[in-house]
């Protein structure tokens, strides 16, 4: 059971037509329908009494709405988590000549360090050669 098939399901749910949700998921109604009948053969459960114009969850519909829900509610705390510890942390060396660039480098080290806690900038000005010995000298 594939995440987008469960989006699928939760858009029809939401739609309570499967023509609705394929319209709002900008798929052809039916592939939408072949989805959900192969998510029913698939769970072994019938998820939907299919009326002329509206269909109603069945009791095993319900329980996969409110499942299938908390799996992608999962998936975007995950997602968010992950992207979150792909902020800059440790020491950042910056090293640059006197120029009038580093004001401006200054303003975004301090935007970063407002919003990044455990990031840390370490600054080294001078010449090309002053900064690159200082670099070799520090490794």
């Amino acid at each position: 059971m594939e995440l987008r098939i469960l989006r699928y399901f939760l858009a029809v749910c939401q739609e309570k037509n499967i023509s609705k949700a394929a319209e709002s998921l900008h798929i052809a109604q039916p592939s939408l329908s072949t989805q959900m009948k192969d998510l029913e053969r698939e769970l072994g459960v019938t998820l939907f009494i299919r009326g002329h114009r509206q269909i109603t969850l069945t009791e095993a519909g319900y329980d996969l709405r409110d499942r299938a829900q908390e799996m992608l509610d999962m998936e975007e705390q995950t997602l968010a988590t992950i992207q979150k510890s792909q902020l800059v942390m440790g020491t950042l060396k910056i090293g640059a000549g006197q120029t009038t660039i580093m004001t401006r480098i200054a303003k975004i080290i301090d935007q970063i360090a407002q919003k990044q806690e455990g990031a840390h900038f370490e600054l080294c000005d001078g010449n090309a050669d002053d900064i690159e010995e200082k670099s070799i000298m520090e490794h």
